[in-house]
């Protein structure tokens, strides 16, 4: 039996978010060649025969943040037959969740920047359809699994969670359900320490860290929060 003839490629595009207290970002670079030069796109390459998709996905981090210690899974394949003009490029995207206290100063390399979810961005290939697959599993994965605490500082305010879940489920949340909710799933860890949570508040907020071992068994058993 003839062999067939292989004439399809394999590329990877990161969807990296991050959230600055205010509001979710992610990261967009721009086309340094045809086809597409200079248009937006997300941080992307090809995969080489000899390599895997997470080693490819771990390395492009590394060169963007210097270190690639940040939660990442696979997002979804994008294999529409002409989504790339040069041939038959099939996309195995991943989905990264980066901690802004820890990247906020990095430099980022030439023609990378950080935007905002309404900051409408037209960008080459099929890169907003990967922008908006990926916005969803972020709300599916924050309601079903504790993943909100990778975007958040090692030490946070109650306010600081709620504001992150409202930025991702796109609409206002209840402060008192929302805050119940969250002490009985035992996620939290109150530290001795309290802080002004905005300019003209007299009473200072609580801080909490996040129970890892508790986080841990959630993650792996799931939860469900409706709120």
């Amino acid at each position: 039996m003839k062999a067939p003839d292989f004439s399809a490629a394999l590329s990877t595009s990161l969807m990296i978010f991050a959230f600055d207290g205010d509001s979710v970002l992610y990261l967009i670079g721009r086309k340094k060649s045809e086809p597409y030069s200079g248009a937006s796109i997300l941080p992307s390459t090809y995969i080489k025969v000899n390599e895997s998709c997470e080693d490819v996905a771990s390395s492009m981090l590394s060169d963007i943040f210097k270190t690639e210690h940040f939660y990442v899974e696979q997002l979804n394949a994008f294999p529409r037959k002409y989504r790339h003009p040069e041939g038959r490029i099939v996309n195995i995207a991943h989905f990264v969740l980066v901690n802004w206290e820890e990247i906020s100063e990095t430099e980022l390399p030439e023609g990378y920047r950080w935007v905002h979810r309404e900051e409408h961005n037209e960008m080459a290939f099929d890169h907003n359809e990967i922008v908006a697959f990926a916005y969803e599993r972020l709300k599916r994965r924050v309601r079903h699994r504790p993943m909100g605490f990778y975007l958040l500082p090692k030490e946070f305010t109650l306010k600081e969670i709620r504001l992150l879940y409202e930025e991702v489920l796109q609409r206002p949340l209840d402060k008192r359900n929302f805050q119940k909710k969250f002490t009985r799933s035992e996620l939290l860890l109150p530290i001795d320490k309290k802080v002004i949570a905005a300019p003209g508040n007299k009473k200072p907020s609580q801080l909490y860290s996040f129970d890892e071992q508790q986080y841990a068994t959630m993650s792996i058993k799931g939860y469900d929060f409706k709120f």
